[in-house]
């Protein structure tokens, strides 16, 4: 595992991000961990996260895209903090671009925050995480409205490596239906290598049991 990976992870844990316990989805599974970017609130912290999602995207997409688009709310934070890393890290000089839950009427009018979508420009989606494919289904539309644009694909920090709607993983799933590339600073099964009963910090974040109770997810949830 690349070492910025095992950085992140542990980066997660320190800001409280991964948490495990007993959650329910978006999509309403109930499941044995969760990852909550909503937890990333300091400016250093964002500025690392920023980081962490620059070399992930830079790997998988290269430097030939010119708008980072966030769909609101967590994804608006996200493309700012990434757009500055990439600008910092890669030499890029490229736009954020997030949408607004519901339409302006009135001053900078529109559905769009940030940079405006124009024909031919290159776009990659950054996100927390996807569990069923939900959000992106709301996001390429509002896309695809602008104009002739090409959406490259799409990172989120975690791949949660269960099935979307149908027997694959929601990334697959995206990345057939859209015909977009999909990729993640890391997946569960990184995660849990990383950290399961070895100690960070002096503590022990997934134990026996929680290994057990995230296989058992796993054994409901995951791509058969």
């Amino acid at each position: 595992m690349e070492q910025y990976k095992k950085e992140f992870i542990e980066f997660m844990v320190d800001c409280q991000v991964l948490k495990f316990g007993d959650f329910v989805t978006k999509s309403g599974r109930k499941t044995p961990f969760f990852v909550n970017t909503g937890f990333y609130r300091t400016g250093q912290q964002l500025r690392k996260l920023g980081e962490f999602y620059s070399k992930a995207i830079t790997q998988v997409f290269g430097k030939d895209f010119n708008i980072l688009f966030g769909p609101a709310y967590k994804g608006i934070p996200l493309s700012v903090a990434t757009s500055m890393a990439l600008s910092e890290h890669f030499d890029m000089d490229v736009n954020y671009c997030a949408n607004r839950k519901e339409v302006k009427d009135h001053g900078d009018t529109g559905i769009l925050l940030g940079s405006p979508i124009n024909d031919g420009d290159k776009i990659v989606i950054i996100e927390d995480v996807t569990t069923a494919g939900t959000s992106i289904e709301e996001t390429m539309p509002i896309l695809k409205k602008q104009g002739d644009v090409d959406v490259l694909g799409l990172v989120v920090s975690v791949d949660r490596m269960e099935r979307g709607k149908g027997e694959k993983s929601a990334l697959s799933e995206i990345q057939e239906k859209y015909s977009i590339k999909t990729t993640a600073i890391v997946t569960m099964a990184e995660v849990v290598e990383h950290l399961h009963n070895k100690p960070y910090k002096g503590e022990v974040i997934i134990n026996d049991r929680i290994k057990e109770a995230i296989d058992a997810y796993y054994v409901q949830y995951g791509v058969k």
